[in-house]
């Protein structure tokens, strides 16, 4: 299992991220399920929680950029492209199944 918390930025919101792993170990030739159970501020978020509660890590990761079901569900009801959270969605997934480690990762900008 693995957890994320996304801190939006301006906008104020914070997407929480659960990211639980069916278990099975790493194959290429094989899914890589991933249960997600997110929550949000975001009414954006609250709609993408509904649809995105199951993903397929090898899918999501090894696959090309914005091919995936996360930036699928994303698109559709984010108006907002530079949103860190689907992002933050993608690293966590990426945790529970056990293709990254458990590292922090952050945004910083100043003018």
């Amino acid at each position: 299992m693995a957890t994320g918390i996304i801190h939006s930025g301006a906008c104020g919101f914070t997407i929480h991220v659960k990211a639980v792993s069916d278990g099975s170990q790493f194959d290429s030739r094989r899914s890589k399920l991933i249960k997600l159970e997110i929550t949000s501020d975001c009414p954006n978020y609250q709609k993408i929680a509904n649809e995105l509660t199951e993903v397929d890590a090898y899918k999501e990761i090894l696959n090309k950029l914005h091919t995936g079901k996360v930036y699928e569900i994303f698109a559709k009801y984010s108006p907002h492209p530079s949103c860190p959270g689907v992002s933050g969605i993608l690293k966590t997934v990426e945790v529970a199944a056990g293709l990254a480690l458990p590292q922090n990762a952050s945004i910083s900008v100043t003018k």
